[in-house]
């Protein structure tokens, strides 16, 4: 599944419907930015959208993962049920993915914090402890962002 290809197949069969990005996005239920961005190969389809789109287009989700329509007597045997079920897992393994950033981040700062608690003594080891200190804090406020990030989309 190459996400170019399938975006371009997206955009080839919404002009051949003559729709505009706007006019498929409001069939949809989304932005034409989103169209723009399935479009472009910059994103799939959220598995709950598939098969709206492929009846909004007239093809089978089979034909929007591969890219192309199917041929008149070509055989291919796929359950589009197993097909969306597969694209539902990995998409929620892709926000798990970013939630483990997250809390890898967290615990990462959490360790220069503490190792930032360790250094002190010399001016040379507070100026590294004070390093680690603002270190420790930029993870850990990165890995919330993120996983607040991850939770917002859900």
């Amino acid at each position: 599944m190459n996400q170019l290809v399938t975006g371009s197949f997206i955009a080839q069969k919404r002009k051949e419907k003559n729709l505009t990005q706007a006019q498929l996005a409001e069939q949809l239920g989304v932005s034409n930015k989103t169209i723009s961005k399935w479009e472009c190969g910059k994103c799939m389809p959220d598995y709950s959208i598939i098969p709206s789109l492929c009846k909004e287009l007239e093809i089978t989700v089979s034909e929007l993962m591969d890219g192309e329509a199917k041929e008149n007597g070509s055989i291919r045997i796929y359950d589009e049920q197993q097909i969306l079920d597969l694209i539902r897992r990995v998409q929620e393994l892709e926000k798990q993915k970013q939630t483990l950033y997250g809390i890898i981040l967290i615990v990462m700062g959490i360790a220069l914090l503490a190792l930032s608690q360790v250094m002190e003594g010399s001016v040379f080891r507070d100026f590294l402890g004070g390093i680690f200190l603002g270190l420790s804090i930029g993870e850990m406020l990165t890995g919330v962002y993120i996983i607040g990030a991850g939770f917002a989309k859900k």
